[in-house]
């Protein structure tokens, strides 16, 4: 058994087929399956069941991929001890986020590839619930997203910014007050709500629930795209954290006078020792 053939395991599990890991591998599907069957008749196992239209991994398959993971993360690190000792980082650093949050990940990127340019970055951008699964199980490295304390545990985290949050409406809606909103007058009006698992919808649901008002979402978006367009139409409104609100034309903001949303963006990554990589990234986030 060696690396390669554990890279393509985990490939084909978390592209679901092995024409999507020949695709990420860059390499004929007919090999892909080639090495699965030859590892597979190496261990004197099967880890994934195959049928016409769908590939899922056997119960042993679904034990033997996390381990997988960590030893081809161990041989990253071990790559990354080496190229670190000649003054260089190579390899791949997986960067977890969420939409709208970057609070200078975009300058700490630039400086990181500056420094390293054989280093390459994938950016994984996933709701809050997800990242923090992904790290967990080695598939993101670090991420910069707003955690709340729960979810924290198990992770190194490290705070980056607080940040209250408005709410966003169309400059032809009406308001009791010109600048500010209360969270009753909030829930009277149609609503523009995230998807469960967001960290927006997470720190909207505690504001409301401390506040003892109950909203009723008209419509439920997993995209702040979608979101600001349905309230640039005057569909609804919706709460956004300040950074992201103040950077999109066209819309009016208000800001609750007491107890407003918060959420706090953290760096995050897994437990113990950061890789070369990693530790490079926290340099440049500060």
């Amino acid at each position: 058994m060696d690396l390669r053939q554990l890279e393509v395991v985990v490939a084909v599990a978390e592209e679901g087929g092995f024409t999507a890991a020949a695709r990420r591998l860059h390499v004929v599907q007919s090999a892909v399956s080639g090495t699965v069957r030859a590892l597979e008749k190496d261990l004197g196992v099967r880890l994934f069941e195959r049928t016409t239209h769908r590939v899922t991994l056997t119960a042993v398959g679904e034990s033997f991929v996390p381990a997988a993971r960590l030893a081809l993360r161990a041989a990253e690190q071990a790559r990354a001890v080496a190229d670190e000792a000649r003054g260089e980082l190579r390899g791949v650093l997986t960067v977890g986020t969420m939409q709208g949050v970057w609070l200078g990940l975009d300058r700490a990127l630039a400086a990181l590839r500056a420094e390293h340019p054989g280093l390459v970055v994938r950016l994984r951008q996933a709701a809050v619930a997800d990242i923090r699964a992904a790290l967990r199980d080695g598939t993101v490295d670090v991420a910069v997203v707003a955690f709340d304390r729960q979810q924290r545990r198990g992770l190194e985290v490290r705070l980056l910014a607080r940040e209250e949050m408005v709410l966003v409406a169309s400059p032809a809606r009406e308001f009791a007050e010109p600048d500010t909103v209360g969270y009753a007058e909030v829930a009277e009006l149609p609503f523009v709500d995230f998807a469960p698992g967001w960290a927006i919808r997470g720190a909207v649901d505690r504001a409301f629930r401390a506040a003892a008002v109950e909203r009723a979402a008209v419509f439920e978006v997993n995209d702040i795209g979608a979101a600001t367009e349905l309230v640039r139409h005057d569909l609804g409104v919706c709460v956004l954290p300040d950074s992201i609100a103040a950077r999109i034309p066209g819309l009016a903001l208000r800001r609750f006078p007491s107890r407003p949303p918060r959420w706090n963006v953290t760096v995050a990554r897994p437990a113990g020792d950061p890789t070369p990589a990693v530790a490079a990234l926290l340099r440049h986030l500060g």
